[in-house]
């Protein structure tokens, strides 16, 4: 078989004798912005072979596209899937959408490399499992060879997360990390990315990592440039403090040398509310300087571990998930709070551990994010939610059937 791939530029002659698989009659969008296409697409074995006019090769399959658009598997950029693609390796709420990559080690929280004798602190028991004991992982290697043995359906590109390096490393999180306790992280991150681990990322926001000083992340993040690594962030604040948290994300990266992506940005407080345009021109000028992106998705609610502090930004809490009292999760927690007689906090206090679904954002603000082309779509699902966001199974689906139409 002799492969030819089209060029972007139209139509191209393809000689081809035979494939696996051919699709026919589809409209084509390839990925690089390029104008749709129609256009045939030949496989063998694993690999796209030819694009184009292909309509006297001959394959063992023939898929008619005809009134559809075919394109490259979707990569969600931002996921906590790191057990999903081992307890359920068909990941379905992923595939069902077209995602064949997916991102995980987010927000500071990664199943490696795991070294503490302790339970994992939320937010990490949203990817932990239960029983502790099963699925960890004291390297970055032992995770990565138990996802090839037991293979899942689509890739995935893991990052090493700063919370799990510090609770390898240090016996209090509430402080910053010592001189020591630095050297300990960086040797596992270093550690981790030879073995291919494709980054880092922080969540300064939560309580494992909220104490980690910007030198401290500075150091571990000057680990990424030996290794093409890049350096992603749910940042100490987004909300009323988000312009701060911005520069403090831009001046880390630019010090350490590596690309820096915001995660899941947002204008989260009524002080930011309808400020995107002037974070993303932030973010614009930054770009300028230096390798940056961010990520978003495509919802007026966020979810997360049960926080007293995302009581005061959210319009709405429901609760997604409740160990204490799990006949709790689905339900919104002002109606628990009065059916108990209680306040919010309190409320809340009673219900943990547990997680929340929490409408803090405005419209405006999330079709702004989506729509600017340095963005890119990131789910941010928890998988392991009894009651998870919509985003885990939705966020494709309503990327393109909501906000593209």
């Amino acid at each position: 078989m002799t492969d030819h791939v089209a060029s972007n530029g139209g139509p191209m002659t393809q000689r081809l004798d035979r494939c696996d698989l051919l699709i026919t009659g589809g409209e084509v969008i390839d990925g690089t912005g390029s104008p749709a296409r129609a256009a045939d697409i030949a496989l063998q074995g694993d690999r796209i072979t030819a694009v184009g006019d292909l309509s006297v090769a001959k394959a063992d399959a023939v898929i008619d596209a005809s009134g559809k658009v075919v394109t490259p598997g979707f990569i969600d950029v931002h996921t906590h899937d790191d057990r999903l693609l081992l307890a359920n390796p068909e990941v379905t709420p992923k595939l069902s959408q077209g995602v064949t990559t997916v991102v995980v080690g987010n927000c500071g929280v990664s199943l490696s490399p795991w070294i503490s004798d302790k339970p994992p602190p939320p937010p990490l028991d949203l990817v932990f499992p239960d029983d502790t004991n099963d699925a960890l992982f004291p390297t970055f290697e032992a995770y990565a060879a138990e996802l090839d043995r037991h293979p899942a359906a689509i890739n995935a590109l893991p990052l090493i997360g700063h919370s799990t390096l510090r609770c390898g490393a240090m016996e209090q999180l509430d402080r910053p990390a010592t001189h020591g306790e630095i050297g300990k992280m960086r040797s596992l991150l270093r550690e981790s990315l030879a073995a291919g681990a494709a980054g880092f990322t922080t969540g300064l926001f939560y309580p494992p990592n909220k104490a980690a000083t910007p030198a401290e992340v500075e150091a571990l993040a000057r680990e990424l440039p030996a290794f093409q690594g890049i350096y992603a962030t749910h940042m100490r604040n987004e909300g009323e403090r988000l312009f701060e948290s911005l520069d403090e994300t831009f001046d880390t990266a630019r010090r350490a040398g590596c690309p820096v992506v915001v995660s899941h940005h947002k204008c989260k407080s009524k002080e930011v509310w309808g400020r995107s345009g002037e974070s993303l021109a932030r973010i614009e000028a930054a770009g300028a300087e230096q390798p940056v992106g961010f990520d978003v998705y495509p919802y007026v609610a966020g979810s997360t571990v049960l926080l007293e502090e995302m009581i005061e930004p959210s319009r709405r809490i429901i609760v997604s998930w409740s160990a204490a009292v799990p006949e709790a999760g689905g339900r919104e927690l002002a109606d628990i709070a009065e059916e108990w007689g209680s306040t919010l906090a309190e409320a809340m206090a009673r219900l943990q551990p547990g997680g929340g679904i929490y409408f803090c954002l405005e419209e405006e603000d999330v079709e702004r994010i989506l729509t600017h082309p340095m963005g890119m779509i990131g789910s941010d699902g928890i998988p392991h939610d009894r009651h998870p966001h919509p985003r885990l199974w939705g966020t494709f689906p309503r990327v393109l059937g909501h906000y593209s139409r």
